[in-house]
Parts: C-alpha cells; structure tokens; sequence
C-alpha cells in the first residue's frame, strides 16, 4: 500500500444522515449560489422583448448550444426563429429570481419561452430546447428515421456526459478550493475516454449524425470542440488533456468554428473576454454590429 497522500484525504468519515453547514463550507467560483435546495431566492420578472422567442441565458458551453441554432435557423431563412436574448449572471445568482424559477423550475440556463402559439410554452435543458427548435422549424434534424435517430443518439449522449466533463472534471481540475489527485485522475480520465470515442467516430463520420450538419453537432461543439481543444473551459486543459492527440475532434471542430451563425452565436450573452466578442444581449441582427461591448463603451 502507497502511503496516504494529503491531497487524496482529508479524514473525513461522511456522517449518517448529511446536514447543509451553510458557513462551514470551503469557497470555490459558485459557492455563493450553491443550495441543496430548488425554488426563487426572491422576487423578480423576467424581461419580454419583441418577438416570440424569449431566451434567458448565460454563453457558458450549455448556453452557447442554443444562441448557435437560433442564430443558424436565421441564417437558413426562418424568420421565425428571431428571437430576443436576455443576459442571465449565474454568480449574481440571476437564475434564482421568481420570473426564471417559472421557466424552468431547475435554475439552470438556457431557459427559453415561446409565445408564438395560443398558450406560452416553456422549454428548458438545452437538448430539449435544441430538440424542440429542430422538430418546430423542421430544420436540423434529419427526416429518415434511421439518420435521425443516429442525430439523437450524440444529442443524449452530450447530455449524458456533460456532467463527467463540468461537474467532474471542470470543478475538480479547475474550481475546487483543494486539489484532490483521485478525483482529478477519476475524472480526467473519463473525458478522455469521451474523446477518444467522439475521435473514433469522427474519423468515418465528416459530422456526428454522419454527413449532415445537425444539433448533434451544435450539442458537442461547444464543450468538446470549443471548451477541451480551445481551451475555452476550465483555464485552459489543453495541456493537461493533450487535446492535440484528437485529431479527428480538431478537424470537425475546426469546420464548425468557421460557420458564420457559429461566430455569431458564441457572442451572444457573453459576459467575459474581449469586449468586442461580448454581446450581453441581443434583440435583432444588427446588433453584433453596433451593441457589443466595445462599441457600448467606445459611446461612453
């Protein structure tokens, strides 16, 4: 046996019935909005703008999932799909307010309305929002039923996933206030086994669903793609996961990153990085030319 290293325990015995310390826990990056249980935090309204598409979100990698379908929905000439973006702050806690609560009683982003029919729909989870998108434009998502449920397959299987990739990896890696090997090594290890299968894949497919551009593409983009091998998540992993191995990923990652609607979707209810990629919100097209940050602080 190894001797026990400080990093891998702590001597702590869970006990038998665990109690919430509210004061007593460590701070990491969202310790502030953490709880273990549902429900507002306090009363507030969501804003409605013009059109039937109400998004709530944040351009986290679930986020971004949903302003790239609609920003590709525009650009194949569904004009249905314009829609009005609103900027939702998860460290302010934002997602906790009573307005957001009612669409989606999980407190997650994306959170999306539709007052396009007789009664407001509520959609939330971006597989869902991505699904009922798709099956409502009719765009996206192969009509043969072999073809579309391949599409489905990679859609829950992003879904299934995620949660070794953010929760797992991402807090362990990146936000934890202590450094744990087994956990790290628990969960690096996951992800790139998850690579390696999207890699073996890619290597007989040009997209996920085979040689259609679907929402099996804009699910795993932006955690595999744009997160792992662009360093966009988690300070940067690139290093550590020798994301450059991939090469399959590289290469379809590389194809989506260079669609028109994809550069514009990343932008939209980003709230970090260079201000002339941050477009808080987003209300029509011509936005992205004269409301991002830069442009909002260059007119003081």
């Amino acid at each position: 046996m190894r001797e026990p290293n400080m990093n891998d325990a702590s001597g702590y015995t869970p006990p038998e019935v665990w109690v919430w310390e509210k004061r007593d826990s460590p701070n990491w990056r969202y310790s502030n909005t953490n709880r273990p249980i549902a429900g507002a935090t306090h009363e507030k309204e969501l804003p409605r703008g013009k059109h039937p598409l109400q998004l709530y979100s944040l351009a986290t990698p679930n986020g971004v999932k949903v302003t790239i379908m609609l920003e590709e929905l525009l650009a194949a000439g569904h004009r249905g799909a314009e829609y009005d973006a609103w900027l939702i702050r998860i460290g302010e806690g934002d997602q906790f307010g009573s307005g957001f609560v009612g669409v989606n009683p999980n407190s997650k982003i994306p959170a999306l309305m539709d007052y396009s029919g007789e009664k407001p729909q509520r959609v939330f989870e971006s597989g869902a929002i991505l699904l009922y998108l798709a099956d409502k434009f009719g765009a996206f998502l192969p009509k043969d039923r072999g073809k579309r449920t391949e599409a489905l397959n990679w859609l829950f299987w992003q879904m299934g996933s995620t949660p070794y990739v953010g929760g797992g990896f991402g807090h362990f890696y990146a936000y934890a206030p202590v450094k744990i090997k087994y956990a790290i090594d628990r969960f690096t290890m996951e992800v790139k086994r998850l690579l390696d299968v999207l890699d073996r894949h890619l290597a007989d497919n040009r997209f996920l669903a085979g040689d259609e551009y679907t929402i099996a593409d804009m699910a795993n983009w932006p955690w595999y793609g744009n997160g792992m091998l662009n360093g966009a998540s988690y300070n940067d992993p690139r290093k550590f996961l020798s994301t450059h191995e991939y090469k399959n990923v590289t290469r379809w990652k590389n194809e989506i990153e260079q669609r028109p609607a994809v550069k514009r979707g990343r932008m939209v209810n980003k709230a970090t990085g260079p201000l002339e990629g941050q477009l808080h919100e987003r209300h029509d097209a011509g936005d992205f030319e004269t409301k991002t940050q830069d442009k909002i602080g260059a007119r003081g």
